[in-house]
């Protein structure tokens, strides 16, 4: 009896280590710039769902959603049977993830921060959790060449401001934000760089700054009313950025998500700085 109990039990473990070994195939993603790499390294047929923040490519908003991942529902999550949750450092709540593991499934956190050192890191976990590194490594490889070819386009000299709308109400992007790193790189001079975070702006502190140049994103441009009502707004309206019609409107995750396509972003904006500041 006992060595059928052993034979058993090993059994089972050999079992489950050689489903630990095997590449993952069922993958949910939580993060919009995690879901973007995964299509960058070729490995989007392994995904099963991913969260409401996964915007590219296309495909990823045809799989089905487990809700935004700052607010992971385990429930959906396991619902999709995933033998691999990738999540962003920023995923969470930290008790989600935690009881996904609880119950057999792989969970890797990846860097999320606002650095293209953070940017590689990320590419470089997440292809190794696929089992593809090599292609990882290409991927990082081909981003910095990108990266460098970005830095030979002229930097605008401007003072701009990024702002946001989320929750009805528009705010300024400081320092530790991404905004403020795309900004950085794209050689532009951000007037909220002394506050820290996201912060709501008030009319007479966008009027005091006096910003040659307004970057938002496209969502929270729809959220504001459009152009005419942004540029309208107290305090926007005195800027020298309204008096010229210098507003740059961009899509959100491929702005303020630090993903694959950073060389892109850096790219687009660079040049529509320059195109609004000869206006």
């Amino acid at each position: 009896m006992k060595t059928w109990l052993a034979v058993a039990i090993g059994w089972m473990l050999a079992a489950a280590a050689a489903a630990h070994a095997a590449p993952p195939g069922r993958v949910v993603t939580l993060g919009g710039s995690v879901t973007e790499i995964v299509y960058q390294l070729g490995q989007g047929g392994r995904l099963v769902g991913d969260d409401l923040s996964s915007l590219y490519p296309e495909a990823a908003t045809k799989l089905p959603r487990v809700g935004y991942y700052r607010s992971v529902p385990v429930e959906g999550v396991l619902a999709l049977q995933p033998d691999l949750v990738l999540a962003s450092e920023q995923a969470g709540p930290p008790d989600a993830l935690k009881r996904l593991g609880e119950v057999g499934v792989r969970v890797v956190t990846v860097p999320d921060s606002p650095s293209v050192d953070s940017l590689k890191a990320r590419i470089r976990n997440i292809a190794e959790a696929l089992d593809v590194a090599p292609e990882g490594e290409r991927l990082v490889e081909r981003i910095g060449r990108e990266l460098k070819e970005v830095e030979a386009i002229p930097v605008t000299q401007a003072r701009a401001v990024l702002l946001i709308n989320r929750t009805g109400t528009l705010q300024g992007a400081g320092r530790g934000t991404a905004a403020n790193e795309v900004m950085a790189m794209a050689g532009l001079v951000n007037v909220l760089k002394d506050q820290q975070g996201y912060k709501p702006v008030s009319a007479e502190a966008v009027g005091a700054l006096a910003p040659d140049l307004i970057v938002v994103t496209k969502t929270s441009l729809e959220a504001t009313g459009g152009p005419e009502k942004l540029l309208a707004m107290p305090g926007i309206a005195s800027t020298p950025a309204a008096a010229r019609r210098r507003v740059i409107v961009m899509d959100d995750l491929l702005l303020l998500g630090m993903g694959p396509r950073l060389p892109l972003a850096l790219t687009e904006l660079k040049r529509e700085a320059a195109g609004a500041m000869a206006r």
